[in-house]
């Protein structure tokens, strides 16, 4: 079904830089691979991820770890109650010795922004990260601020059963491309880590391997890989499935399917595959679709979940081989 549309395309440095970038952040983050992996897709695709677990499982180590495998700017936000809008967007501040407004850029000001605990926050600071992460941009007082690329939101929450949590609202989960979760580590790598992060922080020692001019070179590239009509059509049967599905409420949105082909390109770069197949799509389903679907009453009643519907859904929609 992909054909080789995408032949003359040279993944050779993709495939180089981003190996090198994996390999270096499992060595912070141990036996985590397929998390690592989604977190470099994601940023090629020029998405943001968001990451869900309890606490003490690596979420922020992951973030900070990513970020520092590229020589770019980082910052990072702490989400608490008490946390405002103008904190995260930036506000403007009247200079009285030029007797003018200027601005103090916020948090979202940096190629990689760290959203530690992004569910704490009050759901009108949640907000103001709807535009940077939709739009990469940021409006204060009439005036419209452009944020540099590459430009990607790494937040971190804990599951809404804790307490102290806002649920982040269906619009804010829509503009994360992916959605994991990292799981407590197997038995051998929670060994491997007693001995690496109890004498030396890896962190310290993780190296930059690229900067943002190549990311973005990076992300060019990966936009360049092929999709077949017959992929595209795939993609919308898979989401078209989610909205007719009697189980869900709220099926994916038109943005989950754009978010579900880029993430695919991606994934498909970073194998050194210039073209996308279904399998791409169907590996990716899970962590780009999930988080946007909305179970009815019935369909939780009967135990079921947002993820088992979608398996469901995915086994049955057939493969367009045309």
């Amino acid at each position: 079904m992909g054909g080789d549309s995408g032949a003359g395309l040279d993944l050779a440095p993709l495939v180089e830089i981003t190996g090198r970038m994996q390999a270096g952040i499992e060595k912070v983050i141990e036996g985590k691979s397929d998390v690592v992996r989604l977190a470099i897709t994601v940023l090629l695709a020029e998405g943001h991820l968001l990451l869900e677990d309890v606490p003490g499982v690596g979420k922020t180590m992951l973030s900070k770890a990513l970020a520092k495998s590229m020589a770019c700017t980082v910052r990072r936000i702490q989400f608490t109650p008490d946390l405002l809008p103008a904190d995260v967007t930036g506000v403007s501040i009247y200079n009285m010795e030029t007797r003018k407004f200027e601005f103090r850029p916020g948090g979202v000001f940096a190629n990689v922004v760290i959203g530690d605990e992004i569910n704490r926050a009050s759901p009108k600071t949640q907000s103001a990260m709807l535009e940077c992460m939709e739009e990469q941009q940021v409006t204060v007082d009439g005036v419209t601020y452009h944020l540099e690329k590459p430009f990607l939101v790494v937040a971190t929450q804990n599951p809404v059963s804790m307490e102290g949590l806002y649920a982040l609202p269906e619009a804010q989960l829509d503009r994360f491309m992916a959605r994991s979760a990292m799981g407590y580590p197997v038995a051998s790598a929670e060994l491997a880590m007693l001995d690496t992060h109890t004498t030396t922080n890896p962190l310290e020692a993780l190296q930059p391997v690229c900067d943002a001019e190549q990311i973005r070179s990076l992300v060019s590239l990966t936009s360049s890989v092929h999709v077949s009509d017959a992929v595209r059509r795939y993609a919308v049967a898979l989401s078209t499935a989610t909205r007719q599905s009697r189980d869900l409420k709220l099926g994916a949105s038109p943005r989950a399917t754009l978010h579900l082909i880029r993430a695919s390109k991606a994934a498909a770069a970073l194998e050194g595959r210039a073209y996308v197949i279904p399998d791409d799509l169907t590996a990716l389903a899970p962590a780009v679709l999930t988080h946007r679907l909305i179970p009815t009453i019935e369909a939780t009643s009967a135990g079921r979940t947002s993820a088992s519907i979608l398996a469901d859904l995915v086994a049955r929609v057939p493969v367009d081989a045309n």
